[in-house]
């Protein structure tokens, strides 16, 4: 009877523990109820083995207790008909098979046992399946609520990246900025400080403006001299 300790090994798995190590519950789940299936259809099969033992046991067992009230009722009625010896015959007969009864007894009373054993196997992991389909959904809603959870997470993460490098690009603008108007104002500074610009300036202000020779030609035309 190998198959009922390695079938109460099964039902003795700690089928909790199993999911806590698993990288994705939702796949070990659906893998041990393929399992589960395939061992209760083997478990199927030996337990109507063992209990088509445990028929034929008791069939037998009634059978030899069939013979013995046979002869036991056959002796009595061989002593009454005053056939001693016909009656003596009968009952070691009678003896005989209730020897072999105590032995069909021990046949039958095991088998018994086993297919009560077999039965309670079966029953229970016909139940562990049933318990584990209706906590599938429950697993993989939480496998899949807690995936979308990552993938909020990684777009956030995304978005924070983003953040960050559009900051740095803002930074780097304003320095880029910074360094056009240092260019300028340097620019500048060496345009004011350029010999050759303040002599054109000097020429061109000059041929735009009234020469004081001209201011004093005026003035003595309006005084009359």
């Amino acid at each position: 009877m190998g198959i009922l300790q390695r079938f109460s090994d099964i039902m003795r798995s700690n089928i909790n523990a199993l999911l806590d190590k698993a990288e994705d519950p939702a796949k070990l789940v659906d893998q041990m109820l393929l399992d589960l299936r395939k061992d209760l259809a083997e478990v199927k099969k030996e337990t109507a083995g063992v209990m088509a033992d445990a028929t034929r046991a008791k069939r037998d067992l009634d059978a030899c207790d069939q013979e013995i009230a046979r002869y036991d009722k056959a002796a009595r009625a061989a002593l009454q008909a005053g056939n001693e010896g016909d009656a003596r015959a009968l009952l070691a007969k009678k003896v005989a098979l209730q020897e072999s009864r105590e032995s069909l007894a021990k046949v039958y009373d095991m088998s018994e046992a086993n297919a009560k054993k077999m039965r309670e196997m079966h029953d229970k992991l016909v139940s562990d399946i049933n318990s584990l389909e209706t906590r599938r959904s429950t697993i993989k809603a939480k496998v899949a609520a807690a995936k979308a959870q990552q993938h909020m997470n990684d777009i956030t993460s995304g978005g924070d990246r983003a953040r960050s490098s559009m900051e740095a690009f803002d930074r780097m603008e304003d320095k880029a900025d910074k360094m056009l108007d240092q260019a300028q104002a340097a620019s500048e500074l060496n345009g004011q400080n350029d010999p050759q610009s303040d002599l054109a300036d000097k020429y061109l202000s000059g041929a735009n403006s009234p020469s004081v020779d001209d201011e004093l030609a005026q003035l003595k035309a309006s005084m009359g001299m």
